[in-house]
């Protein structure tokens, strides 16, 4: 039984991972360009065209189907290729370094963490390398059919928790949660939970607190990087 899920999730994956064409896309960035503009830790956000990649900008309600770490040079000569300078998490292969021209002709953002030092970008690249090699769990059938539908009749408030696999297993990431998992190993904020509570005194009748809460990593999609208000958003086609 393992195997014949094992096996129709690849299928799935397959499926999902097939290139649509696209009319009136945004033009594409330049990977020279692009590479001019990057910094180590950067965020890079990519308009996908895959069947995945519809469905994960509806769910999202945004442009942005796939984010991708900037590493620069501190591979440390444990990427697939010297020429590779991101990680990213793709849905056959799992997490791998790819270079540049992996996002070729595609439209791109980068979103630049603010204020972190310059260790503290090693650590949040430290955190990533490592992932190299771990997939996504292909027996999980029935988390990879959710994304059949790219216009599934849902409720807004649980669009979220549709991208997050169901697993749990550590080993398996999509592209956000790994990246996200990174920035929380420093303990740098990407968009968290705001919990507001009425905090009324006698000096202050109308007060809310307002609390902020760790969101848990599988929760994290790649637009949250594009509205946290700890990321600089980057156009390098400007």
């Amino acid at each position: 039984m393992r195997n014949a899920l094992a096996r129709i999730g690849r299928n799935l994956a397959s499926f999902l991972s097939r290139e649509r064409h696209v009319h009136g896309a945004t033009p594409p960035t330049p990977p020279d360009r692009l590479l001019s503009y990057l910094e180590p830790a950067d965020v890079l956000l990519v308009d996908g065209n895959s069947q995945i990649s519809t469905a994960i900008k509806y769910l999202t309600q945004s442009t942005w189907s796939h984010a991708a770490l900037y590493i620069g040079a501190h591979g440390d000569g444990r990427l697939t290729e010297s020429t590779h300078c991101f990680i990213e998490a793709d849905l056959l292969e799992g997490v791998r370094s790819v270079g540049v021209e992996a996002f070729a002709g595609v439209p791109s953002r980068i979103c630049r963490p603010v204020g972190l030092s310059e260790a503290e970008r090693r650590a949040v690249i430290g955190f990533a390398i490592p992932h190299l090699g771990h997939r996504y769990d292909l027996k999980n059938v029935m988390d990879l059919a959710r994304f059949l539908l790219p216009t599934p009749p849902v409720p807004t408030r649980i669009r979220r928790r549709m991208i997050a696999f169901g697993s749990g297993d550590p080993t398996r990431a999509i592209c956000s949660t790994l990246i996200a998992q990174a920035f929380q190993a420093v303990q740098y904020p990407v968009l968290p939970i705001v919990e507001y509570r009425i905090a009324a005194t006698e000096d202050c009748p109308e007060c809310i607190d307002e609390i902020m809460h760790i969101r848990h990593h599988s929760l994290f999609v790649p637009r949250d990087f594009d509205v946290s208000p700890y990321f600089r958003i980057i156009k390098p086609t400007i």
